[in-house]
């Protein structure tokens, strides 16, 4: 299984999964104003799988109206919160630690839905409305993290970060739109009782790779003399990384009868 993971992070760009402000935006966003600044709030919205993947976990078996609105409610006030204080007064944090938190609240949607607490765990679940509005408040530090990486001047910087945020809740609403329809559409159907479990389970693993991914391009970040961006350098610096393989049984037997190793 290792061995996957670490072909998976050697062929894939460490910046892959990270969804983050490209150098395009940054010079478009010079002379950007409040609609230019919503546009790349939806943008950025509608392109953040770890965000989509979270949401859908939550409206996953919600079929009233005003369920989906409390839920939804409680995210964009967690995430509002801290993506406009956290880039007004320039908190930040290393954005791939971010997104991998984010990530483990992927796997904990899941989880929840699994009811694997109750299962598993044998406690009952803690209150769904407060640990979405928490993880509203980590997903709006992620989005603060991804939009502080711009060129963000001083003047109008609260109209800019408020048109961001309110791009953030226009794609937020596009893609849940999709998401419901999708959903309604499919509970009509009996395989919604067969695969649900099973949509879950995907859920859970598409978190964990996430999470995964995100720690591997952390360290990449935090660890640079180790893991090098240039993509020769990384392969070797994990061939470096791999603990000698024990001989085997048939490498023993070609020794005692002098046949060279391959």
């Amino acid at each position: 299984m290792h061995k996957i993971i670490l072909t998976l992070c050697l062929l894939m760009p460490i910046n892959l999964f990270a969804h983050g402000m490209s150098e395009a935006d940054r010079q478009r966003i010079l002379e950007a104003g409040f609609f230019d600044f919503a546009e790349l709030g939806a943008v950025h919205m509608l392109s953040g799988y770890d965000h989509l993947l979270f949401l859908l976990g939550v409206v996953f078996f919600l079929s009233r109206f005003i369920d989906v609105l409390k839920f939804v409610t409680a995210f964009t006030v967690g995430h509002s919160i801290t993506l406009i204080f956290a880039t007004i007064y320039q908190i930040q944090a290393n954005y791939y630690l971010i997104d991998a938190v984010i990530a483990l609240t992927v796997c904990y949607k899941a989880f929840e839905n699994l009811d694997g607490f109750r299962r598993y765990i044998k406690i009952p679940a803690p209150n769904l409305t407060g640990m979405v509005f928490v993880f509203g408040l980590v997903h709006g530090f992620g989005l603060s993290t991804r939009l502080q990486q711009l060129p963000l001047a001083e003047q109008g910087l609260v109209g800019n970060i408020l048109g961001f945020n309110l791009g953030v809740e226009v794609g937020q609403v596009l893609a849940l739109s999709v998401m419901l329809l999708l959903l309604h559409a499919w509970r009509q159907r009996t395989s919604f009782m067969h695969f649900s479990r099973l949509a879950n389970i995907a859920l859970m693993i598409c978190g964990g790779f996430l999470l995964l991914m995100q720690l591997h391009a952390y360290q990449h970040t935090a660890f640079n003399e180790s893991f090098p961006i240039n993509r020769d350098d990384h392969q070797h610096a994990h061939e470096e990384m791999r603990p000698l393989e024990k001989p085997s049984a048939l490498d023993g037997y070609k020794k005692r009868i002098n046949l060279p190793a391959p």
